[in-house]
């Protein structure tokens, strides 16, 4: 019999479900009993709010996971497929009284669940180029944005869309594909060099974490990231030996090469001995700031694990909190409060705890007004690669999103997260609001509008 108590550990149970044994090695059982089925994760789950379903909540997903360790239930497709429903967007925690770590369940059972998947053959390949060929390799990455670049520009890309060729993949590829942003082979330290000086006064040194996916997409916005720290008097390291932080990895069940890639990042930022290391996108963020956790059983590097992770801060964040003062001037000086709004990065606002700096770096624009968008903290429906995999209910998602958005008649859609700015982009694409949106990363938004130090 299951012992219902955390203190007397992990059941004795010897199952003959083999995903069931994986998920009793793996999960935490301390976190499983811990959650008191109170219902406060309810109103904060995205899914559990599009369905009304119990088992698309996080007190369902938990009760299932322990009943499945429990010997109670045997974990079938339909306890898989409300696993990957799941967004990951940890609205959840704030709103749980006992402190569940819900984020870290999750990503043990989507481990678990991997670890006994039966994919396809084009599943499994392309799984592979991306996880081990693609995201962890810069060259590879290179490759991608130079590829994405020359689709772009040689006219390809218009020959696609002429043609009809992009009505023969699924529409939300289809629709991706139109609001992607002008790729590059060449990211930041290729623009600007491992190495920034400070402005005018220093007032520490730091480090910056340029992703994969985003200095391909977003090199602009890296580069910019660079620049405001620096204009805010922080020498700026861009190590190149630096690879993907593998929140990309740990959200699809492949948690070895998620800690491989942290043990890299983790050794290249530890010999530059700086203050923070600096993200600008809350989906790497989030699992950068928790290196500690992910790492906690490996002797070796669990020291410098918490080390890196003590670090880890957002861009916005340390600007506010540490750097010089900075001005800002809205651009379109002709027009009266031009108006601001704000789509919280998930991630950002549940693991780092940073939704309240780029509110305040938002308001400092002369000439603008901020509107807060109702629902600002709810999920967008991004959440890394789930709006490729999930359509439906990213879509669904995101036509709420929209309304909420249109509302504030808002010029700009501001937000922290690549991902969250693709979303936003296709929702924008998609509604075409009476007042015409622009979405921007914060960062890029603020660079544009920046005058000086003091």
């Amino acid at each position: 019999m299951a012992n219902s108590s955390a203190k007397f550990g992990k059941p004795a149970i010897e199952h003959s479900n083999p995903l069931a044994r994986t998920l009793l090695e793996k999960l935490d059982y301390d976190q499983l009993t811990n959650c008191m089925r109170c219902g406060f994760c309810l109103p904060a789950c995205p899914t559990f709010n599009e369905t009304g379903m119990e088992p698309a909540s996080p007190r369902g997903r938990i009760a299932m996971m322990k009943a499945a360790v429990d010997g109670l239930m045997v974990p079938d497709q339909q306890f898989e497929d409300q696993m990957n429903l799941c967004l990951g967007c940890r609205a959840c925690e704030p709103a749980c009284p006992a402190d569940v770590k819900y984020g870290q369940l999750i990503e043990q059972t989507k481990e678990a669940i991997e670890e006994h998947a039966h994919h396809s053959a084009p599943v499994k390949v392309m799984r592979k180029t991306l996880f081990k060929g693609v995201f962890p390799k810069r060259g590879s990455l290179k490759l991608l944005g130079g590829s994405l670049a020359f689709y772009q520009k040689s006219g390809l890309q218009k020959i696609a869309r002429g043609t009809g060729i992009m009505k023969l993949f699924p529409k939300h590829l289809a629709e991706m594909e139109s609001i992607l942003p002008p790729a590059t082979s060449k990211g930041v330290v290729e623009q600007l060099g491992t190495f920034y000086a400070a402005k005018g006064e220093k007032v520490g040194t730091v480090a910056m974490f340029r992703g994969c996916i985003m200095d391909v997409m977003f090199a602009g916005t890296n580069v910019n990231t660079v620049e405001l720290l620096s204009a805010a008097g922080f020498d700026v390291h861009i190590p190149d030996a630096q690879v993907c932080c593998g929140a990309l990895h740990a959200h699809s069940g492949e948690m070895n090469d998620a800690r491989a890639l942290a043990k890299v990042n983790i050794e290249v930022f530890k010999k530059l001995g700086v203050d923070y290391v600096v993200s600008n996108a809350g989906g790497c963020g989030a699992l950068l700031v928790e290196y500690d956790h992910l790492l906690e059983q490996d002797e070796q590097y669990r020291e410098d694990a918490k080390w890196f992770a003590e670090r880890v801060i957002d861009v916005s964040a340390l600007l506010v909190e540490k750097g010089n003062p900075l001005q800002f001037a809205e651009q379109e000086a002709a027009q009266e409060g031009v108006k601001v709004t704000y789509q919280d990065s998930c991630h950002l606002r549940n693991v780092m705890k940073g939704s309240s700096a780029p509110r305040v770096l938002m308001k400092k624009v002369a000439n603008t007004e901020y509107i807060e968008m109702v629902d600002a903290d709810r999920c967008c429906g991004s959440a890394g690669v789930y709006n490729v995999v999930q359509p439906e209910m990213a879509g669904s998602i995101l036509e709420h999103k929209m309304e909420h958005a249109n509302n504030t008649q808002a010029s700009y859609m501001l937000t922290s997260n690549p991902g969250c700015l693709l979303q936003m982009k296709l929702g924008i694409e998609k509604h075409q609001p009476e007042q015409t949106m622009k979405a921007m990363h914060i960062v890029d938004f603020l660079h544009e509008r920046m005058i000086s130090s003091k």
